[in-house]
């Protein structure tokens, strides 16, 4: 199953204590296909003095980080999903989060945010990391 991941889930991964590192690393063992828009990888090496800030890791951690992220989540290019963003933009809160949907409506899958605002549609499952970390068995 595909499951959209939002910036905000991909920032923490960063963070060597995030239980949000700990659902991606387990949602792929589960057999969950982890997918993001490609603008958000682009946002992580814009914001990357933040994120090691955040975190409280140094250049060389940075660059392992990301490169295992890569590698447990599949970029997805615009051109994939084009054809829904006009009905995406009904559904997402924010207009910089309507790619995430319009990616989740492509793919018929659900989307993982810890934003609220997300749950306030009913056309795409939304997972807070929470519901995920039951999911995968790592919370009760």
């Amino acid at each position: 199953m595909f499951l959209v991941i939002d910036a905000n889930i991909l920032f923490s991964f960063f963070n060597p204590e995030s239980s949000r590192r700990k659902v991606i690393k387990n949602c792929s063992k589960l057999g969950y296909r982890l997918v993001s828009p490609d603008f958000a990888f682009e946002e992580l090496l814009n914001d990357k003095e933040k994120i090691k800030k955040y975190s409280k890791i140094g250049e060389l951690e940075f660059i392992i980080f990301f490169s295992l992220l890569e590698k447990l989540i599949e970029s997805i290019e615009k051109l994939q999903y084009n054809q829904f963003i006009t009905q995406s933009k009904e559904l997402a809160p924010h207009i910089k989060d309507v790619l995430y949907f319009a990616l989740a409506l492509h793919l018929n899958c659900p989307i993982w945010s810890d934003e609220k605002s997300f749950k306030k549609q009913s056309k795409v499952k939304v997972y807070s990391t929470s519901e995920l970390l039951r999911e995968v068995g790592l919370k009760k």
